[in-house]
């Protein structure tokens, strides 16, 4: 990892660009001091946000670069993927704008993983534009599984909520079938681990919700809470990870229950991203827990009906840039401290021999 006084490059893929992408990147890159706090590197199209900038009456100024690692300190940074003008239809979903998209999102991740960013933070895709192309996954989570082979837990963050899913872009009908005890285990590791060492929590307070109504009322009304549920969250619990539940998920997301725990892990998408879009929807980011890079997003798609009326709201996006900063230094912070937990000392014993013993540090 870098020093802490280093200075973080926030990748940014541009998603659609006939939706609120550009819009929401550049409004969330306006203010002149943005650069004191980290260095912004986009990936996309120097005609096409000089064209987009206009339409938003933005004075913004691109230092355009071949590749990632020539970014400057200090500078709104550009790596240029095309010096072909670009056909912009604002609303629409074209096959310009679908191929930028991919385009786009597979040159920050390559960028993410030479170490040329630090952090990546991705603006709305159309999912269903992108697989008719030949894009092999229904959303960014699965493409990040793919590309660093390991499984990564959605899981949608503000300051005060955050909600994890257990299984996210898959048909309803097949949600039952994709939970099991070990999965479950599983995403609630992860999820307590990135609790404590990408935000701080010491000792993280998990709430796992139910999967059928009123958490299957005892059994009457679906056993996955019995056979499944329970068991995993009484496993963990044995072994000191604070998760409870299953709890019914229609009266859970009151402010005198959930505010009682750090996390919550729901067992579906719209279980999940519903309560948490109706109570956090502006400054909600969409956080890819699990994985050996940083990645977030704002929590909205790529709002079409808007594109090009200069009314998108970025704050989601602004959250978003900010929350990858915040845990790529708290993981700092969390790595120096493991490294540090057991020093070796010299003690002096009775035989007149030096002999190396862990020195514990106060967390």
């Amino acid at each position: 990892m870098s020093p802490k006084n280093h200075k973080v490059r926030v990748g940014i893929s541009i998603g659609d660009f006939n939706g609120i992408g550009p819009e929401i990147i550049m409004k969330s890159l306006k203010d002149k001091t943005i650069t004191d706090f980290f260095t912004p590197v986009i990936f996309g199209s120097g005609k096409l946000f000089t064209y987009q900038k206009n339409i938003f009456k933005l004075n913004l100024n691109f230092n355009y670069v071949n590749e990632a690692s020539q970014a400057q300190v200090g500078k709104l940074n550009m790596v240029n993927l095309t010096k072909e003008n670009v056909n912009v239809e604002l609303g629409v979903p074209t096959e310009e704008s679908t191929k930028m998209a991919i385009d786009s999102l597979e040159a920050a991740t390559e960028a993410l993983i030479r170490g040329d960013i630090d952090v990546l933070v991705t603006a709305p895709i159309n999912k269903d534009e992108m697989v008719k192309m030949g894009f092999k996954h229904a959303g960014h989570t699965g493409y990040f599984e793919e590309k660093f082979d390991k499984k990564g837990l959605m899981f949608l963050v503000t300051e005060d909520l955050k909600v994890a899913v257990s299984t996210h872009h898959i048909p309803i009908a097949q949600v039952a079938e994709n939970i099991s005890k070990e999965k479950i285990k599983k995403q609630i590791k992860a999820l307590n681990q990135t609790l404590i060492e990408d935000f701080c929590i010491q000792k993280p307070k998990i709430a796992v919700l139910g999967l059928n109504p009123h958490a299957g009322d005892g059994g009457v009304i679906g056993s996955e809470e019995i056979e499944i549920i329970s068991p995993a969250i009484k496993e963990l619990s044995d072994n000191g990870i604070l998760a409870f539940g299953p709890f019914p998920a229609d009266s859970f997301f009151q402010p005198g229950k959930y505010k009682s725990f750090d996390a919550v892990l729901a067992m579906y998408h719209d279980q999940g991203l519903a309560p948490f879009k109706t109570l956090a929807y502006e400054e909600g980011v969409n956080y890819t827990a699990g994985l050996p890079f940083i990645r977030t997003s704002p929590d909205h798609g790529v709002a079409y009906d808007i594109a090009g009326k200069n009314i998108a709201d970025e704050q989601s996006f602004t959250e978003a840039i900010f929350t990858a900063i915040k845990v790529f230094n708290n993981r700092i912070e969390y790595n120096e401290l493991m490294s540090t937990r057991l020093q070796p000392r010299k003690m002096v014993v009775d035989n007149g021999i030096d002999e190396d013993l862990p020195e514990e540090t106060e967390a």
